[in-house]
C-alpha cells in the first residue's frame, strides 16, 4: 500500500471499522487563538480519545486486521506511552494478550496508564527506536505480532481517520498542523487532506530537541541521530530503518517547522489558559508550530491537532510554573 492514494483509501476503510471503538472527537474553533493569529483558527481535540491521545485510532485498526490465529498468538508494541496505552486498551477490549516495550525514561503517568489497561508494562532502552528494535525481536522469537507505532501501513490509515472527520467538520481549511514523531499520524491525516484537496498546506511540526524526521527529510534518508530531553517526549526518538512513513512524509508534508522548549511550554501555557484543557508536549509543539507561523497563515481556516493530553504532574507544574 503505501501510496498516498492508497493510504487515504484505508483511511475511509479504517474509519467505517473503528467506529464503533473509539470517540469521534470534537473540531472547534478557538475565539482566543483566532483573535491571536488573526486567522480563523480550530482544534481537533484527540486529547479527549479514549487513552487520552490519537493512538488508540491506529491500535485498534491494527488489531482489528488481525486474523484469528495472530490474535490467539498475541502481540507486542512498543511505546514511549500513548501507544502503548492505546495498544493495551484495544487489546483489552478485543480479548488479545501482548506485552508493551517502554524506553526507561517513559513518563510513569504514561506507564500507569497502560498497565491501567491491563498491560504487561516491560522497560528497554534508552531512545524509543532502541525499544522499537528490541520489541521487534522480541515478537519474532516468539512467534508473536508486532504493533509498530507507525511502521504500518494499517496504523497508519487508523490515524488518518481523524483526517477522515476533520474532512465532514471542516472542509474547506486551508491549512494544518499536526507534531511529527515516527510520522504515522501526519501521514495518514495527510494523505486524507491531500486527496480531499491538494491545495491543503500540511505543516509537520517537531521540536528542535529531536528533530528526527525533519533532518531526515533534508538528508534524503532516514537518520540514525541522537535526541536531547524534551516536553514533548510523544514525538522523541528515532524512525525505524525502512520506515515507510518516510516516503510519505516526504511526499505530504509541504514545510516542517521547528520549535524550541520555551516556545512549547510558552504554547501548552497559552493554550490550557485560553482553552482550559490539560495538553501534553507533543500538543503543544503543534500549536507552538502554528504560533511561530503567524504570518504565513494570516486570514486563513487553520486547524491544529491536540494529539494527546497526557502528562506527568511534575512536568505540568513546571511547565505552569515556567520552570521547564
Amino acid at each position: 500500500m503505501s501510496g498516498i492514494d492508497d493510504i487515504a483509501t484505508a483511511s475511509l476503510l479504517a474509519a467505517n471499522r473503528i467506529r464503533d471503538h473509539v470517540v469521534r472527537t470534537p473540531l472547534e474553533r478557538s475565539a482566543a487563538f483566532s483573535d491571536e493569529l488573526q486567522a480563523d483558527v480550530f482544534f481537533k481535540l484527540e486529547n479527549l480519545q479514549t487513552t487520552g491521545s490519537f493512538k488508540l485510532r491506529g491500535a485498534t485498526n491494527r488489531l482489528l486486521t488481525l486474523s484469528d490465529d495472530e490474535r490467539a498468538r498475541g502481540c507486542v508494541a512498543a511505546s514511549s506511552g500513548n501507544h502503548g496505552a492505546a495498544v493495551a486498551c484495544a487489546m483489552q477490549a478485543l480479548g488479545v494478550k501482548g506485552v508493551v516495550f517502554v524506553p526507561e525514561q517513559t513518563s510513569t503517568v504514561k506507564v500507569d496508564a497502560i498497565r491501567s489497561y491491563g498491560g504487561d508494562v516491560r522497560f528497554f532502552g534508552s531512545d524509543g527506536l532502541d525499544t522499537e528494535r528490541h520489541a521487534r525481536t522480541f515478537a519474532i522469537e516468539h512467534g508473536m505480532t508486532y504493533l509498530s507505532p507507525y511502521n504500518d501501513d494499517q496504523v497508519i490509515a487508523g490515524q488518518g481517520s481523524c483526517g477522515a472527520e476533520i474532512v465532514e467538520q471542516l472542509p474547506d481549511l486551508d491549512a494544518i498542523f499536526i507534531a511529527v514523531g515516527g510520522g504515522g499520524l501526519i501521514s495518514g491525516v495527510g494523505s486524507v487532506l491531500k486527496k480531499h484537496n491538494p491545495g491543503i498546506r500540511i505543516y509537520g511540526c517537531q521540536p528542535t530537541a529531536s528533530a528526527v524526521m525533519t533532518k531526515s527529510i533534508e538528508a534524503g534518508e532516514i537518520l540514525d541521530i541522537p535526541s536531547e530531553p524534551t516536553l514533548s517526549d510523544g514525538t522523541a526518538g528515532g524512525i525505524e530503518e525502512g520506515s515507510v512513513t518516510f516516503p510519505l512524509n516526504q511526499a505530504i508534508v509541504d514545510e516542517f517547522v521547528l520549535v524550541g522548549e520555551d516556545e512549547i511550554a510558552a504554547a501548552m501555557r497559552l493554550y490550557m489558559q485560553c482553552e482550559r484543557q490539560v495538553i501534553e508536549g507533543a500538543a503543544g509543539v503543534a500549536v507552538a508550530a502554528m504560533l511561530a507561523s503567524r504570518e504565513k497563515i494570516r486570514g486563513q481556516k487553520v486547524v491544529a491537532i491536540i494529539c494527546g493530553g497526557n502528562i506527568s504532574e511534575q512536568k505540568l507544574s513546571q511547565v505552569q510554573a515556567g520552570e521547564w
